[in-house]
């Protein structure tokens, strides 16, 4: 294994977080970092340990297959409430939205920590101000959404016949998932997205 090869598989080794080829030719330098990244994650396919790209970022993962062996050394997160769910759902399939975009949707009022509490998850960010009266804060998905939910980009969202093939849907829940999944109009984003 060359030098290059080996550079980034140490660097993506030893961070605590996914990282983009950029990053990693901070750390190795000038090389053709895309096409070792590709014949690392071919070398690691099959492996207990494989080299997966989410989001357009790189890290390590145990192999799907044997994550269970991990579950009993692993502590269990606190589960989101109902509300942070939805409100996550909704971001996820519109962002960017406002607050007020996401209560319109859930047909009730947002409590004041509910956002907080994914963000402080990381999984949601600010994401600028929309050009509208007030201009309000419009949040979108991080990067480490896509991360934890093992999903590629946005586009991998299951979309509501995924989930009521899957059992996920209960009679209830459906009339309101319908509406929350529904193409929004286009949205203007104002500021850094990142």
């Amino acid at each position: 294994m060359d030098h290059l090869l080996r550079s980034i598989e140490a660097v993506l080794f030893a961070s605590s977080e996914p990282l983009t080829p950029e990053d990693i030719v901070l750390h190795v330098g000038e090389g053709d970092v895309a096409a070792g990244l590709a014949d690392l994650a071919e070398r690691y396919a099959g492996h207990g340990v494989e080299l997966v790209e989410r989001g357009g970022r790189w890290h390590f993962q145990t192999a799907p297959d044997l994550a269970h062996l991990l579950r009993r050394t692993r502590d269990e997160p606190r589960r989101l409430s109902r509300a942070a769910t939805e409100c996550l759902a909704i971001i996820a399939y519109h962002e960017p939205a406002t607050r007020a975009e996401i209560e319109a949707i859930r047909g009730v009022q947002i409590s004041k920590g509910t956002i907080d509490v994914l963000m402080e998850a990381g999984w949601v960010r600010a994401a600028g101000r929309r050009e509208s009266p007030g201009r309000p804060l419009l949040y979108a998905t991080t990067p480490a959404f896509l991360t934890h939910f093992g999903l590629a980009s946005r586009r991998d969202l299951p979309g509501i016949d995924d989930l009521r093939a899957a059992g996920l849907l209960d009679p209830l829940d459906e009339a309101a998932l319908s509406l929350a999944l529904e193409t929004p109009q286009s949205l203007e984003t104002v500021g850094d997205e990142d």
